[in-house]
């Protein structure tokens, strides 16, 4: 059988991209599977789709393309009122192209867009048309588009809402069209990374930074657990319009290093896996696929019961907790509490939510689709499908690009403290290469992959010196070395995790994946390190509180400097009994002229001058996620940072006016 998804752009990384790659992966078992995307905005997909799945872009938005400059790209879709963005008169005739000419045996469409071109040019009787709703028809409500969406399902072949509750909303707002609306979960599959131990005192989240979300609440929410769990960290990973007035937020309620903004990170499951507890503050959720996500990875979850779909998924006080929406911020707070304080109940709900994700694997989801691809006429409705069509592709069909590029090789990669475990997927033997980045040198560290492709580099027997080591594997010494793709990076050993420090100095070695999708480790090697632990901006100074890695020199005084060798002004400075180290920055003395961005050291008794900075964890690049809030005084305005090689510094700027 061969069946064809449409999505509006498959090359993003939405919630429900991330089902149709889900669900297509476990049908290409079976069938042939082609995903059309409406649009193509990049060369590769933003989310891993099994190979055997071809993905077909019918109109080409790449830089360059000569779709852009075409004259429909600009004209109003004959189809669709203003209203309704994304559409044009180009998207109508490419859509019409291609649902006429395909030669699909099941057409599934993911939006309502998509629903309404099934609908209007789909070919009834030659593939079963099947519609999806991955929101819910209140929200079509809200939108004005409500008659739009219910015009379309009435004339598909089959309507699939992802929650059961919102199915029961479309049976009764078409009674006629009611045997053919059936409720079909998204799918998520099982971890293709490590469970979480739970070990972490991580609270994890992810979806768009949109207002549906309402993280406000859950950052409110956890600001109240602040003083109660001091040593918990609050993770945010997604992007949209929101980032701003969160940052603001987190700001506002002096969270920042505790409550962080991570970006867009994809495939998702290695940063669940790093969790401990995974949280949805939703105002609604057509189904929860984040739920399922975090479950799978090991995490209980507690939501609010939003509607539709937390409550469809998870068994409060076996698999998770589900707070009454009506209870807020403080209602949030005291589910989260609950598990915060209790190892052990975190643990059995952990177990309990591996076994409830396992019901949504993919395999699962495809056999309901594969019911009702098989199900007889009911009512008029669906119709037993033909396994071969008699009409083929014509050379009228508009295809504008495609994913179909060679494999590169890719590699699991999961990182502990000490040392690196890379796999390549699929195995092959060969030799792993790193090479240090812009090195004049042109350093490198080779050592060989056995037959499955699998090798470690160790801290113990390599060393890496300070900067970007980039990834490749080649089959032989004489082979040209291939830049190795990252298939998944494990950090969660890493979290929490301090500087080494051995005969080559202070070490630490983050592996992450570039923009580009490839493998890469940041290394540091320095002979001192004062790694910073916490942040506290007071009154009146800021406390910087650092535990210093390396040769037990005695520690004299904290310096500000512009220069390498220029010294500004000292900081007091107070060893505590821990062994950590508090600098006292007063705002006061920190603003005075010269203005500028300036490094923070501490200058031991022998003259050595360490630096400060964040260097262990599992973070990157802490600039855009450990975020601090400006300190406006007359003289001026405080700031502390992080740069790109993760380093405390100050800037001060002149006070405004």
């Amino acid at each position: 059988m061969k069946i064809t998804f449409l999505l509006h752009n498959a090359y993003g990384i939405g919630g429900t991209i991330r089902s149709a790659a889900n669900l297509s992966a476990a049908l290409v078992e079976r069938h042939e599977v082609t995903v059309a995307s409406l649009y193509c905005h990049r060369d590769t997909p933003g989310l891993d789709f099994d190979p055997r799945v071809r993905l077909l872009g019918l109109i080409d938005q790449r830089e360059g393309s000569k779709d852009l400059a075409l004259p429909e790209a600009g004209q109003p879709s004959q189809l669709f009122p203003a209203s309704v963005g994304g559409v044009s008169a180009l998207s109508d005739q490419r859509m019409s192209d291609y649902l006429t000419h395909t030669d699909a045996d099941v057409v599934i469409s993911t939006r309502p867009v998509l629903n309404v071109y099934l609908a209007r040019y789909g070919v009834r009787g030659r593939y079963l048309r099947i519609g999806q709703e991955h929101s819910t028809l209140a929200v079509r409500d809200e939108a004005g588009h409500r008659e739009l969406q219910l015009a379309a399902v009435a004339q598909l072949d089959a309507f699939a809402p992802v929650s059961s509750t919102d199915a029961a909303a479309y049976r009764a707002a078409l009674p006629e069209a009611a045997a053919r609306i059936r409720h079909i979960p998204n799918s998520s599959p099982a971890a293709a990374v490590s469970r979480s131990t739970g070990e972490n005192k991580l609270v994890v989240t992810a979806g768009r930074l949109v207002a549906q979300k309402r993280y406000d609440v859950l950052i409110d929410a956890f600001a109240r657990l602040r003083d109660d769990f001091p040593d918990w960290e609050l993770r945010i990973y997604g992007r949209g319009p929101l980032r701003e007035p969160l940052l603001e937020q987190v700001e506002r309620l002096d969270l920042g290093g505790r409550v962080r903004l991570m970006g867009a990170v994809a495939p998702i499951d290695t940063e669940w896996a790093k969790g401990a507890i995974g949280a949805v503050s939703s105002s609604w959720e057509s189904f929860g696929l984040t739920i399922v996500e975090a479950m799978a990875c090991g995490l209980p979850v507690v939501s609010r019961d939003c509607p539709y779909g937390p409550a469809e998924i998870i068994t409060p006080g076996e698999d998770g907790v589900l707070v009454p929406m009506d209870e807020g911020d403080e209602g949030l707070a005291e589910g989260l509490r609950r598990l915060m304080a209790d190892p052990a109940l975190r643990a059995r709900m952990a177990e309990n939510a591996v076994a409830t994700a396992a019901r949504y694997e993919p395999a699962v989801v495809a056999e309901a689709y594969e019911e009702l691809f098989a199900a007889r006429p009911r009512g008029g409705g669906l119709r037993r499908l033909r396994t071969r069509l008699r009409r083929r592709p014509d050379r009228r069909l508009v295809v504008a690009a495609s994913a179909d590029a060679p494999a590169r090789p890719a590699a699991r990669c999961v990182a502990a403290p000490d040392g690196l475990t890379l796999a390549l997927t699929p195995a092959e033997p060969g030799d792993l290469v790193l090479r240090l980045r812009d090195d004049p040198e042109g350093r490198q560290v080779r050592l060989p992959l056995d037959r499955e492709g699998r090798g470690r580099v160790s801290r113990a027997e390599h060393q890496l010196a300070e900067g970007r080591w980039d990834a490749y594997v080649t089959a032989s010494t004489a082979a040209k070395a291939r830049r190795l793709v990252a298939h998944r990076v494990e950090g969660a050993a890493l979290v929490g995790a301090a500087p080494a420090v051995g005969e080559h100095g202070v070490t630490s070695w983050i592996p992450y994946t570039t923009k580009e999708g490839n493998l890469t480790v940041r290394a540091w090697q320095r002979p001192a390190h004062a790694e910073v632990a916490d942040i506290t901006l007071g009154e009146e100074a800021a406390l910087v509180t650092v535990t210093p890695h390396g040769p037990p020199t005695e520690v004299a005084l904290a310096v500000r400097q512009q220069e390498p060798d220029v010294l500004d002004f000292t900081i007091q400075l107070r060893v505590l009994p821990t062994g950590r180290v508090l600098l006292t920055i007063p705002y006061a003395d920190a603003v005075r002229e010269p203005h500028g961005r300036w490094s923070l050291v501490i200058r031991s008794a022998d003259g050595t001058l360490v630096p400060l900075g964040r260097i262990g964890g599992d973070t990157v690049d802490r600039r855009p996620t450990d975020v601090y809030p400006a300190v406006n005084r007359r003289e001026g305005t405080f700031r502390l940072g992080y740069t790109g090689d993760n380093a405390l510094i100050l800037t001060t700027t002149p006070p405004a006016g």
